[in-house]
């Protein structure tokens, strides 16, 4: 388990604190329609990140290529009808491009600054030419009016319990994802990051913002 990382809960957890039977469960939001709107149809897609290929799977039905990346073998054991890979994203090098790469998951606000470079220095290596990067940024409030609950029509209970800051502007964020028949919980390390921030961060990379692809800018549509 890395450091700060944490989760507890029924069946194996990686680590950085993801359960799979939970994430398993997890029904798929508006993700893959704000994807697919923003890029060419039948697109070729580098998934980072794409746990038990809860988006992944959505994107196939909608006629894209996806390779699915993932540190955790439990989880691309879930995955089906994509090509998986098994390796931390950050050390990813696949010797090839791909129409767009996707990093979703608020996984650009790694707590660790040098992890998150890497995620995005990955990103920046397998865009294609005129190609594009997606990525899903934290609401503006994440870190504020906690603790929060939501309650999901699947009937579970999704609760953000606390997020305490733990020094170098980052925060540790629990979680809870109450099931009529089981909990979880996950702990992990996140860190805020304002509009400008988030904008610096790609400039470093070798990225800009195209443009923001939700009102709440939490979807961004980034070129090299």
């Amino acid at each position: 388990m890395r450091e700060g990382y944490e989760g507890t809960g029924p069946g194996a957890i990686t680590p950085d604190g993801c359960a799979v039977e939970l994430y398993a469960r997890l029904p798929v939001g508006d993700e893959p329609d704000i994807i697919a709107a923003a890029v060419p149809a039948g697109a070729r897609i580098l998934e980072l990140g794409s746990g038990v290929g809860r988006i992944t799977h959505a994107l196939l039905e909608r006629g894209f290529t996806v390779t699915a990346v993932d540190e955790s073998p439990e989880m691309l054991e879930r995955v089906r009808g994509a090509r998986t890979i098994c390796s931390p994203i950050e050390e990813l090098d696949l010797g090839e491009t791909f129409d767009v790469v996707l990093l979703a998951s608020f996984l650009v606000h790694a707590g660790d600054a040098e992890v998150r470079r890497g995620l995005l220095r990955t990103c920046v290596r397998h865009v294609a030419e005129g190609g594009c990067v997606l990525i899903q940024r934290e609401g503006e409030d994440y870190h504020a009016n906690v603790p929060r609950e939501r309650v999901d029509p699947g009937g579970f209970t999704v609760r953000i319990v606390s997020s305490e800051p733990v020094g170098d502007g980052v925060n540790s964020v629990r979680a809870e994802y109450a099931f009529p028949d089981a909990v979880w919980t996950q702990t992990f390390r996140a860190r805020p990051l304002s509009r400008g921030q988030f904008e610096e961060a790609l400039g470093e990379a070798g990225l800009r913002v195209d443009r923001y692809l939700t009102d709440d800018r939490t979807w961004v549509r980034a070129v090299a």
